[in-house]
This record gives structure tokens, C-alpha cells and sequence, in this order.
């Protein structure tokens, strides 16, 4: 069994006390993300609220051979889905899909972030699912043209989950997302022809749930093993969610910086915290990568899969934890939704 604990405080009982985000960061799961009491300054139309809130459920997973990311999006207006495969050894998408769909009748996206949840999407020859089983386990289905995953990831044994709740600037109002630590993996791809075991995988899965801004923007970095993991992000949501996993205990991070060339992604990045606690070197093997403009949507995203190496602190006093090829990866994206 995983070592239990942490320095924050237990979640709230709901995203939204007295009429006003709970801000703040929390260590524990929260049943469901729900902002339909905001009031007073918080408050917006039923319209408003149906073209911002963005939800998500995004898992990614991996092991010597393969990373492999999902996505579930609601956007309120629209929604998508997007699944790939990417061969460590080649450094290549093997498979790289997506598709668009109607919010409600072809995808959703559960309130329930981990506890519960029951998010979908259901396209022209696609099939794909994360839902709470019984055993405390997140069931991911993915069935495309080119596509047969079913894996089961463990949540009952898991470190501390990271509940991050805050406000939104730019015309966004607030924002509640779920991260969680390394979860262990049992499950089969099959791909090609090939078949591929997922049981040594290690898996992360990020739900997120706002009412965000029309142009939204952030870099993000995510990385996980059963010693040691990251969440980090600079952008819309400042440093709310940026938290360290090290040998079973969650540690809150203060603001991330991302230093990299955007206009050559693939070449190294260097993250690191102001508070000093994390400063790792990533090494980017390929990426998933995506340009739209819709007219009314527009977005820039490219998603590097890679290792990480440097080190990483429970506290300013303590010495620096070795980190090396941490498989995980970074983000640069641009929404206008």
C-alpha cells in the first residue's frame, strides 16, 4: 500500500461555498465539481455559462515501449476526442486520432472528476469511456479504426490526489481540477496487428472543470513514477495546481517557470519552481501535435513525450532527490473557445 500523506488540507465538501469559489489547494478526492451556486460577482447567465464551461478528463500512460494520451472535451458549444499511440523506440505515432461531436449526444464529460465519473464519446466508428468500477478502479476503454485499449487503473492504492480550486482572470470566472499521482496499470493494446501489454505502465489522469476565458493559454508539464511525480502548469490558473509527489507524500510547489524555444519544441526544455524545490531538464523523443482555426475556435497545441532528469526537494532544508528518465511530457497551448 502506498504511504498516505500530505501538507494541505482536506477538500471541501463542494467547489463552490457561500456563493464563491473555495479556493486553495487540497489534498483528498471531491465527489463532484458542481458551479451552479456562484452568486453575487460570481455569477453569469445560464447562456454565458453554456459557451464557458470547458470540461475535461484526459489520461496518460506509459511504459518503456509506448506513451499513449486520451482526451474526453467538452466545451460546452462542441465537443472532441482525441487518442494516440507513440513508439518510444521509433519516436513515431503509431496512431494519432481525434473527432468532433455533439456535447450530450455524442460525448460527455462527467461533474464526478475520480469518484463516480462517467465521461464518453460516441463518433462514427469510435467508442471511448473512463468510468468508476467497483474496487476503487477508473475503467479507460478506447475503440477507434485503429485503435483496441482496455486498461484499468488503480486508484485504491494510490498517493494523495491534488484538488486545486481558484478563480479565473481575462473573463473567465473559476476553475476546479483533479490530478492525480502515479496510478499502476493493467490492461492490452492491440494496434496494428500487435498486441501490447500495459500491465507495467504507470498512468496519470488530469479532470479538469471551469468557466474559463474565451482565449485561454498555458504550458504545462506532467511526469510520474511510483517514486516520484509532477504536476506543473504556467498560465490561466497561475500556480494552483503545481504539486509534487515524492515517495508517497504530496507537497504543494509555488509558480513554475518553462523555459523553451517555442518555435523548436522538440528541442530541450528546462522546468523548474520559484520556491526551489524542483528543477529538472526534459528530453523531448517526439510529440503530438495540432494546428485548427474554426473561424469562431482557433487552437495551437503540441503535446512532447520525453524523460526528465534533474532533481527535486521535499523542503528547501532537505537534500535534492535524484530524478532520471521520468517518462512524462510538456504542453504549449493556445485556445480561443
Amino acid at each position: 500500500m502506498t504511504q498516505i500523506s500530505s501538507r494541505l488540507p482536506a477538500p471541501p465538501p463542494e467547489v463552490v461555498i457561500d456563493g464563491a469559489p473555495a479556493i486553495g489547494r487540497y489534498a483528498g478526492r471531491i465527489e463532484q465539481i458542481d458551479w451552479q451556486g456562484l452568486s453575487g460577482a460570481h455569477s453569469r447567465s445560464a447562456l454565458w455559462r453554456r459557451l464557458h464551461h470547458k470540461r475535461w478528463h484526459y489520461v496518460g500512460l506509459g511504459n518503456e515501449a509506448l506513451f499513449i494520451g486520451v482526451a474526453i472535451v467538452d466545451l460546452g458549444w462542441s465537443c472532441t476526442a482525441f487518442a494516440y499511440v507513440f513508439e518510444r523506440r521509433s519516436k513515431t505515432l503509431l496512431a494519432n486520432w481525434r473527432q468532433d461531436g455533439l456535447p450530450g449526444l455524442q460525448g460527455r464529460v462527467s461533474d464526478r472528476p475520480l469518484s463516480g465519473c462517467d465521461s464518453w464519446f460516441r463518433g462514427p466508428g469510435a467508442r471511448l469511456s473512463l468510468r468508476h468500477q467497483p474496487g476503487d478502479t477508473l475503467s479507460l476503454s478506447v475503440q477507434t479504426a485503429g485503435i483496441a485499449l482496455q486498461a484499468e487503473l488503480n486508484l485504491a492504492e494510490a498517493a494523495p490526489m491534488l484538488l486545486a480550486i481558484g478563480r479565473i482572470g481575462n473573463g473567465g470566472v473559476a476553475h476546479a481540477t483533479q490530478k492525480s499521482p502515479a496510478l499502476q496499470v493493467k490492461g492490452r493494446l492491440a494496434l496494428g496487428g500487435q498486441a501490447f501489454s500495459l500491465d507495467d505502465a504507470i498512468a496519470s489522469v488530469d479532470a479538469s472543470n471551469g468557466l474559463l476565458a474565451r482565449n485561454t493559454a498555458w504550458r504545462w508539464a506532467c511526469a510520474h513514477s511510483a517514486e516520484v511525480g509532477f504536476n506543473l502548469q504556467h498560465g490561466y490558473f497561475g500556480a494552483n495546481e503545481n504539486a509534487l509527489w515524492l515517495q508517497g507524500e504530496l507537497i504543494p510547489l509555488a509558480a513554475a517557470r518553462f523555459a523553451f524555444d517555442p518555435k523548436q519544441p522538440l528541442a530541450p526544455w528546462h522546468v523548474s519552481t520559484e520556491d526551489g524545490l524542483l528543477d529538472l531538464h526534459f528530453s523531448p523523443e517526439g510529440a503530438r501535435r495540432e494546428e485548427r482555426n474554426l473561424l469562431i475556435a482557433a487552437s495551437h497545441y503540441i503535446q512532447p513525450i520525453g524523460c526528465f532528469k534533474g532533481w527535486v526537494k521535499a523542503s528547501s532544508g532537505a537534500p535534492p532527490y535524484a530524478v532520471s528518465g521520468l517518462l512524462g511530457v510538456t504542453e504549449d497551448h493556445q485556445s480561443r473557445w
